[in-house]
């Protein structure tokens, strides 16, 4: 799209996940990038350095912003998506992924943030077969964590489901979801969960 608040891109680790993300995703607004090696830990990088790992390479030439401090002005008129989202796993090495991304956002590109630009993108990591109960039919329902789960059944026990009755999958990642699952839970505007990255006042 040529209107840059529409455009989105993914962040994501690997070509398993970045495979189901390019078919599940709207071709018009959505752009996902596979992040292929390590991601750096950029907070000790000198900013001239940051171009020698290939990822950071590569994100910063995608986005169309360079490198910059919380004191620059960097020129922005090359930024070509309104939305930069961080796509990893739903388990602790995502989690440990989606920090060195944001480590690497807030040392390096943080008008980026202050801005409004970088988002966190939350995959599930359960779903719940559930099964028909009273006047409600079977659903699948997806839990970000044990808690939403461990909610997700006490709801249905009052809903009058049996213990048993129902089937929890666990994704390894995101890889293991289907194009289809990762649209309906990730990257639809109607229905995921995306958190914008913002930096907190401290009083």
């Amino acid at each position: 799209s040529r209107d840059l608040t529409l455009n989105e891109v993914f962040l994501v680790e690997g070509d398993s996940a970045g495979g189901s993300a390019k078919m599940g995703r709207n071709k018009e607004t959505q752009a996902v990038l596979p992040l292929r090696g390590k991601v750096l830990n950029a907070w000790e990088v000198e900013r001239d350095r940051l171009f020698a790992n290939n990822e950071i390479h590569d994100i910063a030439v995608a986005l169309g912003v360079d490198p910059h401090g919380a004191g620059d002005e960097p020129d922005m008129t090359g930024l070509r998506y309104g939305k930069v989202c961080i796509l990893a796993d739903a388990d602790i090495d995502g989690s440990h992924i989606q920090v060195l991304l944001l480590t690497l956002f807030f040392r390096h590109f943080p008008k980026l943030i202050e801005r409004g630009h970088i988002y966190v993108a939350k995959p599930p990591l359960y779903r719940v077969d559930a099964p028909a109960r009273g006047k409600k039919p079977a659903a699948k329902i997806y839990a970000l964590d044990d808690g939403e789960r461990d909610a997700i059944l006490d709801k249905l026990r009052k809903e009058g489901a049996r213990d048993g009755s129902w089937s929890i999958g666990r994704f390894k990642g995101l890889g293991e979801m289907t194009a289809v699952q990762l649209w309906e839970t990730t990257l639809n505007p109607d229905t995921r969960r995306l958190l914008q990255v913002s930096f907190a006042e401290l009083g």
